[in-house]
């Protein structure tokens, strides 16, 4: 996509997560989706590894912050794109002050789902963006109470594969939905983009939203 093209997006997001574009969306942002994951030759690519004794707020928003630095940088090789700023955000879970990432594999989604069962924890999502020197963040801060959860009612989510690339292992946009029952604070942060967090940063670069 070259230049002009680019002259009608409001900014580039930092994120492949259909969640956080269709939330981008309904804020009626105009962006355009920059290529991330591991093991791209092209594309941004940040450790998302959890450093030692690094609290659940510290790793959000590191990565976060990370993830926009990287957009940032792939945007600038780009010289016939438009200059806007780059939108990243990250989300983890922090149960009791353990970090739980996106699990593995299956076990490791069904040994998460079996701990959060019956008990109350805390969803983290750091929102960054950046555009030449500026550089600034939100975090959003959301309490979820699960229901209890049998192995068997555990063993029916898993095999979904809905858990294998959520935080936690869990999303509540699907199936989970059903395992919640008490939320405080932001769905859309929950969901992986706060909604009004989000708002506050556009409107100090200048971005229109609803």
């Amino acid at each position: 996509m070259g230049g002009g093209a680019m002259q009608n997006v409001s900014l580039y997001l930092a994120s492949r997560s259909p969640r956080r574009q269709a939330l981008l969306a309904q804020m009626g942002v105009l962006h355009h989706v920059l290529p991330s994951g591991p093991g791209l030759t092209e594309g941004i690519d940040v450790d998302e590894s959890v450093r030692f004794a690094e609290k659940p707020e510290e790793y959000v928003m590191r990565v976060a912050i990370d993830k926009a630095r990287a957009g940032l940088a792939f945007v600038r090789q780009k010289t016939d794109w438009a200059p806007h700023p780059v939108l990243a955000a990250d989300t983890t879970i922090d149960f009791a002050q353990t970090i739980l990432g996106k699990p593995q594999d299956q076990q490791e989604a069904k040994r998460m789902l079996g701990a959060l069962s019956g008990r109350t924890h805390t969803v983290l999502t750091a929102v960054v963006m950046v555009f030449g020197e500026q550089i600034h963040t939100r975090l959003s801060q959301s309490q979820v109470t699960f229901a209890a959860l049998d192995e068997a009612r555990i063993e029916r989510y898993v095999q979904t594969g809905e858990p294998m690339d959520k935080a936690g292992a869990y999303g509540i946009q699907g199936f989970a939905a059903a395992f919640i029952t008490r939320i405080e604070g932001s769905y859309s942060g929950i969901m992986g983009l706060p909604l009004s967090e989000t708002a506050e940063l556009l409107k100090l670069f200048g971005i229109q939203s609803y």
